[in-house]
């Protein structure tokens, strides 16, 4: 998988089939996969994830409330397999720069502890909305606890796990709007939510086939990069189809980043592509 093709849906997964029984449903899955990259740990994370029926069963109720019942764009496997792959790149990009998680800050852990607790925290992190839009990331919390349990058995012992279930929610509860993060991780979380919004996959809600500044904006989005930046560890080139598309980093991308703890690390760059007259909007963004 290169790095770009981890920040875009592929099409053929991002289908949600409607009208089906849950067996059906089933049939569909996405699997997930993120480069390993020598994470023993992570990997065999992954590997009950995928195992695990009843965690997609609740990946496919919460895009049942999310894309049928609301008319949103998905919030099931395909959003949180992008936001894993962002999640997990974004974390590594600072630590090739030598910024040290919470998780080997506040107890002595490893990187590649950070690198499962954003990856689980990123996968779980809409569950809520299997229950609720209203509400999601508190319920959020209740629903990832008892899946934590299944998922990180026979990876840590007991109470190193307890620990690795807190620090997964409380980058969980730090992706609502006016969430707080505590630790990198969490902010790490925060920032890649925020970037699956490449060809229209915006996070904002709007009535399907609406014509507005969200609908206009959201389809604006062709890639977004994600690199090693020159003065900061993380560089973002968002490419850009239609001025509109300005709103949708505004809307979202910059409240998710402010707040996030990220703010010194990133550097972005929009460029706008396919209108004659338009020239580059900004080079870097900075709060």
């Amino acid at each position: 998988m290169t790095d770009d093709s981890m920040l875009q849906a592929e099409e053929a997964e991002a289908d949600h089939p409607r009208g089906l029984t849950v067996r059906e449903r089933l049939e569909h899955r996405v699997q997930m996969n993120v480069p390993g990259r020598g994470n023993a740990r992570l990997r065999e994370f992954i590997a009950h994830v995928n195992a695990s029926e009843e965690l997609y069963a609740l990946w496919t109720a919460t895009n049942v409330n999310a894309i049928e019942r609301l008319g949103m764009t998905d919030h099931g496997p395909v959003h949180v397999k992008i936001v894993m792959n962002i999640a997990v790149k974004l974390l590594r990009l600072l630590l090739d720069r030598g910024i040290e998680p919470s998780i080997v800050t506040n107890y002595g852990m490893e990187r590649d502890d950070a690198e499962l607790i954003v990856a689980a925290a990123a996968l779980l992190h809409d569950l809520g909305m299997s229950i609720h839009r209203s509400g999601h990331e508190e319920f959020s919390l209740f629903v990832a606890q008892d899946q934590l349990k299944q998922l990180l058995a026979g990876i840590y012992d007991p109470a190193t796990a307890a620990v690795v279930r807190s620090e997964v929610l409380h980058a969980i509860i730090a992706h609502r709007s006016g969430g707080k993060p505590l630790t990198l991780e969490a902010g790490v979380v925060r920032v890649a939510d925020a970037l699956d919004m490449a060809k229209g996959r915006s996070r904002i809600p709007f009535q399907a086939g609406s014509t507005s500044i969200h609908s206009i904006s959201a389809m604006a989005i062709e890639a977004i990069h994600l690199e090693a930046g020159e003065e900061k560890p993380i560089r973002l080139r968002v490419d850009i189809s239609n001025s509109a598309g300005v709103f949708q980093i505004d809307e979202l991308f910059r409240e998710k980043l402010r707040g996030s703890g990220l703010e010194p690390y990133v550097e972005l760059e929009a460029k706008l592509e396919g209108e004659e007259g338009e020239r580059r909007l900004f080079r870097e963004y900075r709060l």
